[in-house]
């Protein structure tokens, strides 16, 4: 049974919403404010998170930066209609996806298990799935990742786009797939996100023995992760 933690002050909602998803067979924490809340979010004791971008005492960005320091665990925001800052914000600090409010618990759950299936933790426990490709090796379940058999620190966002890209490894994969494997959406006109996470990662793999970097981009087109051949 996926365990999951409801993080809202909005008591009534909250209610709500866990009544729904215990009938769908989920098991249910909540908290009503973001100092309570990061003890549970960080003890490796949920599967997941729905947060709430506005909160009182800590809100919902700042207890985002507070969780993505010490844990990997999934987020799902919950944010106002329209709020396109706080969404992209949240998904830039390792948000893996939002849903704006009010919001239909059908819908919270259906997006719950996208993303539980997505990083291999539904169904009880973690998927043993691993994905090599060349020095990169990467545990979805865990959401841990190794470059040439070491630690590979990346942020949520990251490590969902470089899986995309190491599960087509040699294979050039546009944005807008990138952007519907990696989160579960279509791309938006002139988003730049995907860019910016891109070069962040090609940061951190390091250069070949050419110079040039791991992933290739092709203008207009997508990027590619490269065999140790190429």
């Amino acid at each position: 049974m996926e365990k999951v933690l409801l993080i809202d002050d909005d008591i009534e909602l909250t209610t709500l919403l866990k009544e729904y998803l215990v009938e769908e067979g989920f098991d249910v924490a909540t908290a009503d404010d973001g100092r309570t809340a990061i003890g549970l979010a960080t003890s490796n004791a949920v599967d997941i998170v729905v947060l709430d971008i506005m909160m009182p005492q800590m809100n919902g960005i700042e207890l985002l930066q507070r969780i993505r320091r010490s844990s990997t665990v999934p987020v799902l925001m919950l944010t106002a209609k329209g709020d396109d800052a706080d969404r992209i914000a949240g998904l830039n600090l390792g948000a893996d996806d939002y849903v704006s409010k009010p919001c239909s618990p059908g819908e919270l759950a259906a997006r719950l298990r996208a993303i539980l299936r997505r990083v291999g933790r539904i169904g009880g426990g973690v998927v043993a799935d691993v994905i090599e490709a060349g020095k990169l090796t990467m545990f979805p379940g865990s959401r841990a990742a190794q470059w040439g058999g070491k630690p590979l620190e990346l942020t949520g966002t990251e490590f969902s786009l470089l899986e995309v890209l190491a599960r087509n490894v040699g294979q050039l994969v546009s944005k807008q797939d990138i952007s519907r494997q990696a989160f579960g959406r279509s791309l938006a006109p002139f988003d730049r996100r995907i860019d910016v996470h891109i070069s962040s990662v090609r940061q951190k793999l390091g250069t070949r023995e050419d110079g040039h970097s791991w992933i290739q981009s092709v203008r207009g087109q997508g990027y590619q992760l490269l065999h140790d051949r190429e």
